[in-house]
């Protein structure tokens, strides 16, 4: 192992199990390998240590509780007493009766957080210095906002369509393709518009190009809950009938359907790490489920509206005028009460959102915003290069541009975005490299997406009724052809190497082989 001057560097977390017992191993050889293996372990936890030490100095803090007291006594009056000044102004009420109830959103780097009312009212304020930077009033139900990830816009879900304005209140784009949106949420990665509207139509565009990348009927009716994995950018949809599923741009069916209620979903949300969702129904259940092996991990009474992991894996959860947040404290997905925070009577949160960077807590709700100091729940290191709190306007420019220049493509979505790059292997019972059921689900996927693209009118008396159902079909039918060719192909093969097969045998012996 080698040898640590520095006292002060906590290199031992980073060291892979207890050392090994070299004076054992009687081989030569071996005990010379284990022993460079050792070494390097030391010298990789000793500099990951170093990077510890130096990169990232700043530490989370969590509220610590003295005998017998609960941290979930704890008001807020008395955490924003014991915070510094800067802290202190960052737990606040603004009261608007007029225009709610409210939905909230926060930008990349948590600078400004945006928010609006149903009854139209649109604000932008500057989370730093409390500076409010636009104000203005579309005169139209505003059902839901999102920051988007470039070019200081946001998306707003109103009563018709689905809209886009800058940070000075200008319309830039009316999205006439959604109709009726009721959830808008970003592909940061991708530079993808997802919203999902009261038809149950489910909608992708790219903000970039302007393209409609995807345009799928969930098939389950009316939905109004949505979040975005943040892990692999996959959208997963809270329908009345107790599922949960989950969609990409490129497949027209959706990649996971879970029965996760006996009733309405009414909230779901993803942690970071992306194998983790929590799922709240109006059966009066909240569930924790890993996403590796789609199982439910824990199972808690009680009710949620809305609810939001932090960057740091802490749960916020609303129902009524009563704010809940759940810590893990022993890693192993268990959480456990760690705060609460109750509303004035008649305050009905309807939304709330970490604020990134920041130990906030944001609450849209009937009669405005606020919001509340949640200790621990934030990362306190940023990469400049992720997302900076600070950044000026020319950074603001640079990062737009490599945003652009690194955009991911809609094909890179799938559950498990670590297969990305490495080699499928070939089937077994399948010499082409797929089987029967992979050739059905394609053959599936272009049937559907063949029913679904959209067909130019024609003059009068070429877009008949009868002449689309005809052309529809041709499409269908033309879909089909190569998959129903490979099948045909396959077939033909498998028949000659049986024929093959009998005809190595003696004749006695061929009317065994099996067909």
């Amino acid at each position: 192992m080698a040898v640590h001057d520095e006292d002060d560097l906590d290199f031992k977390k980073y060291l892979r199990g207890d050392n090994t017992k070299l004076q054992a191993i009687k081989d030569k050889k071996l005990r010379g390998q284990l022993s460079a293996r050792e070494q390097l372990y030391g010298k990789s936890a000793t500099v990951a240590a170093k990077v510890d030490k130096w990169l990232m100095p700043s530490e989370g803090g969590y509220l610590e509780a003295e005998g017998l007291e609960k941290t979930w006594n704890i008001k807020q009056d008395a955490i924003v007493r014991e915070v510094d000044l800067l802290s202190s102004r960052k737990a606040f009420d603004i009261v608007l009766p007029d225009f709610g109830p409210y939905t909230l959103d926060y930008s990349l780097n948590g600078r400004h957080m945006v928010f609006a009312g149903r009854k139209g009212h649109l604000a932008i304020i500057e989370t730093r210095t409390m500076h409010l930077k636009k104000e203005f009033q579309v005169r139209e139900t505003v059902r839901d906002v999102a920051f988007s990830p470039v070019m200081n816009t946001f998306a707003t879900a109103q009563k018709k369509y689905a809209y886009i304005y800058d940070m000075k209140g200008t319309e830039f784009h009316c999205l006439k393709e959604r109709v009726s949106p009721l959830k808008v949420q970003f592909l940061t990665n991708h530079l993808i518009l997802a919203s999902i509207n009261k038809f149950g139509q489910l909608h992708f565009q790219d903000i970039s190009t302007g393209e409609m990348v995807g345009h799928h009927r969930t098939g389950l009716g009316h939905c109004d809950v949505m979040k975005v994995n943040p892990f692999n950018s996959v959208i997963g949809l809270g329908h009345t009938c107790g599922k949960v599923t989950m969609w990409n741009p490129n497949n027209g069916t959706p990649l996971v359907k879970m029965l996760c209620h006996h009733g309405p979903v009414s909230s779901i949300a993803f942690h970071r790490g992306g194998h983790l969702m929590a799922t709240a129904g109006v059966d009066r259940k909240i569930k924790l489920w890993d996403l590796r092996k789609f199982e439910v991990l824990r199972t808690y009474s009680g009710h949620a509206k809305t609810m939001d992991f932090s960057q740091k894996g802490l749960l916020a959860l609303a129902g009524g005028s009563l704010v809940q947040v759940w810590r893990d404290e022993a890693g192993n997905q268990d959480y456990r009460f760690y705060m609460k925070h109750r509303m004035v009577k008649g305050f009905q949160v309807g939304d709330l959102l970490f604020q990134p960077y920041e130990d906030v807590l944001g609450l849209g709700h009937s009669m405005g915003i606020s919001s509340i100091l949640v200790p621990g729940s934030g990362e306190p290191n940023f990469d400049t290069f992720v997302a900076n709190p600070f950044e000026t306007t020319r950074q603001q420019r640079e990062r737009e541009v490599h945003q652009l220049l690194d955009k991911l493509q809609p094909e890179m979505i799938m559950l498990n975005p670590t297969k990305i790059g490495s080699v499928k292997r070939k089937r077994k019972g399948s010499d082409n490299g797929f089987n029967k059921q992979e050739l059905e689900a394609e053959m599936a996927e272009a049937v559907a997406d063949a029913k679904s693209m959209r067909r130019s009118k024609k003059t009068k008396g070429r877009s008949k009724p009868s002449k689309v159902e005809k052309k529809k079909k041709e499409a269908i039918s033309e879909a089909k052809r190569p998959f129903l060719e490979k099948q045909i192909e396959e077939e033909r093969s498998k028949k000659q190497k049986i024929e093959k097969k009998q005809m190595d045998l003696p004749v006695a012996l061929q009317r065994f082989v099996r067909k």
